[in-house]
């Protein structure tokens, strides 16, 4: 059992927005669905909550309202072994009214923010050359979808 889970508030959309993270990571599921009674809030028969899996991580996203809005100071990382990988997760998480943001973060449709992030990237920007690492910092911040290779080349100076 997993110690800790992610719990995300939606207004409305949390069976939508469960159902399109789990059409994206291969290893993922949907794992329960509780809905509205007489009781409310939300309309009786409505979603209240629904249980997923990406990738083995448990979250539950719960249709709660209005009240509260995501911002990106909570964000999801998704560490990717490929390029190729990088621009899979970059391509699903901005379509349909996503946003690229700068550095690899990504905001979805729904407000979350998400990190793509290449494998090797930490590497990069935390190397053991000081210069290096400035420079593929520089080369970071002019990106909004990471490039290992830029990067590799800020690092090494070419």
């Amino acid at each position: 059992m997993q110690k800790i889970t992610t719990f995300l508030w939606f207004d409305t959309q949390a069976e939508e927005a469960a159902k399109f993270y789990t059409s994206i990571f291969k290893n993922s599921r949907i794992t329960s669905t509780s809905h509205y009674g007489d009781a409310g809030p939300g309309p009786k028969g409505s979603v209240m909550t629904i249980g997923f899996e990406l990738e083995g991580q448990n979250f539950m996203a719960l249709n709660g309202g209005p009240n509260y809005k995501f911002t990106p100071a909570i964000s999801l990382v998704i560490d990717c072994k490929t390029q190729d990988e990088v621009d899979y997760f970059w391509e699903k998480l901005t379509a349909d009214g996503g946003e690229e943001v700068q550095c690899g973060w990504v905001t979805d449709k729904y407000g979350l923010s998400w990190q793509v992030i290449p494998e090797g990237f930490l590497d990069c920007i935390m190397g053991d050359d000081e210069a290096g690492s400035q420079r593929a910092m520089q080369a970071m911040f002019e990106m909004k979808k990471l490039d290992l290779d830029a990067l590799r080349k800020a690092y090494a100076g070419a």
